[in-house]
């Protein structure tokens, strides 16, 4: 029996845009949820698969071995399918160009962003005016890049778009108004519309919300340290808004 392709993973952008790609290449896929808050990543079982202790991992019978990293993921399932990447050229790098954006800007500063929100208002005023201007600066990035052109990179949907998509919608939850940036309205909406992205959302919500939600209610404060990295040697700060999510 072939084994299956499995999806390690929980409710985060990260995961979305593999489980996007899945659906876009319509293979079969499990989904497999971390309790991250509980500290499962950490475990020397999920170790094994990155040890890194960070969730999209993926397993592929193809590959043989445990993949981390989403944008390696990305372009692992690209190359294999010779879909949703350009074979070569010049769109073949504008693409790897964006999904690196992605990758080394889009995510981490908007999930720092996100992470300073979660304090007690004042508590952070400069880590959240910092990461609230770049937030600001890269949703206005990512605005102004598709204001001329259909999508984020080449003639075509890509994974650049894929990996930006699920990042792109916490501009909401950051409190800021989608007519601002109409272009990157007008390009998130012709993704979300995808019967790929639908299957890929409603997907990941259904498998995985209820679990996520019952490990961040049980989350101890020394969960909520350990998952943030806080150590005893840095300022103590209350998290309290994570559990109120749940």
């Amino acid at each position: 029996m072939t084994q299956p392709i499995v999806l390690h993973g929980v409710m985060s952008p990260n995961v979305i845009k593999v489980a996007i790609m899945l659906e876009e290449l319509e293979l079969a896929y499990e989904l497999r949820h971390v309790a991250l808050f509980a500290g499962e990543q950490f475990t020397p079982e999920f170790l094994k698969l990155n040890p890194a202790g960070k969730v999209p991992v993926l397993e592929d019978p193809r590959l043989g071995r445990p993949l981390a990293e989403s944008g390696a993921i990305l372009f692992w399932l690209a190359e294999q399918s010779g879909m949703l990447i350009p074979q070569s050229g010049a769109d073949r790098y504008e693409v790897m160009q964006w999904l690196m954006v992605q990758m080394a800007s889009i995510g981490p500063m908007l999930g720092q962003f996100t992470h300073f929100r979660l304090l007690a208002e004042g508590s952070e005023p400069y880590g959240l005016g910092r990461y609230g201007a770049i937030a600001r600066k890269l949703y206005q990035l990512i605005n102004d890049r598709v204001a001329d052109r259909e999508w984020i990179a080449g003639e075509a949907y890509s994974i650049a778009d894929i990996a930006t998509f699920p990042w792109a919608e916490y501009l909401e939850r950051h409190d800021l108004s989608i007519d601002a940036y109409p272009a990157m309205k007008r390009w998130r909406d012709a993704i979300a519309a995808r019967p790929a992205v639908i299957r890929a959302k409603a997907r990941i919500m259904h498998e995985f919300a209820s679990d996520s939600m019952k490990t961040i209610a049980a989350a101890s404060q020394t969960d909520l340290d350990k998952f943030f990295g806080r150590t005893k040697d840095m300022p103590t700060q209350d998290f309290a808004a994570v559990k109120q999510q749940s």
